[in-house]
């Protein structure tokens, strides 16, 4: 079975799950799947440089270019029906996709939160507010979940959920990267090749 499914990862920063990701399918953790496209809104993101590094195809939508939401979001429609992408994963991509996009995608495009979803999540809850939220709330459990993207912020179906204990002497700095190293780059990966064997089982009936 040599069809895999077809990735784009949206980006807007540094890339550390972009990177996670990129390892995984070099690992072979990822292996129904294959990243075909990075898109960034941000020209200076870092996750940029990562994917030209393992030769992945670079675009950059930035809204100021387009002036509407509208405008963006079909630039990044048209760049994901020219590579023929199956799968959608937004890796801190720091920009609310529209019900019109994602009513486009239904099942198709994979989030990563840094939390175990319903707890800390939704509008405004993004990057280091999520860790402090918990953190002020005082839960002893934390941890990340990926999901599948609606027109809800964080309101998709989850795929996946991982828990990672809070210690006494966290801060909101330190959680984040526990997050990212024992949940986020371990889940999402997982995720993607979950649903990328789905796509490419039912391309093949």
């Amino acid at each position: 079975m040599n069809h895999k499914a077809r990735i784009a990862v949206l980006v807007s920063g540094g890339g550390t799950n972009l990177q996670a990701l990129i390892d995984a399918q070099q690992s072979g953790i990822v292996k129904s799947g294959e990243i075909i496209l990075v898109i960034s809104n941000n020209p200076s993101a870092f996750a940029l440089e990562r994917a030209a590094k393992a030769g992945i195809d670079t675009l950059i939508v930035s809204k100021k270019t387009f002036g509407s939401q509208e405008a963006f979001e079909q630039a990044i429609m048209d760049a994901l029906d020219q590579n023929g992408i199956d799968i959608i994963v937004l890796a801190g991509f720091m920009s609310i996709l529209s019900e019109r996009f994602t009513s486009a995608y239904p099942k198709r495009i994979i989030n990563v939160h840094p939390s175990l979803i319903p707890s800390f999540c939704g509008k405004g809850f993004y990057g280091l507010r999520v860790h402090e939220a918990a953190l002020e709330y005082g839960v002893k459990v934390t941890g990340a979940t990926v999901h599948f993207v609606n027109e809800v912020p964080d309101g998709g179906e989850i795929i996946l959920q991982k828990a990672v204990a809070i210690r006494e002497n966290d801060t909101p700095q330190t959680l984040q990267k526990r997050v990212m190293r024992l949940a986020e780059w371990k889940l999402l990966p997982a995720a993607v090749e979950k649903v990328s064997a789905d796509i490419v089982k039912q391309k093949g009936e």
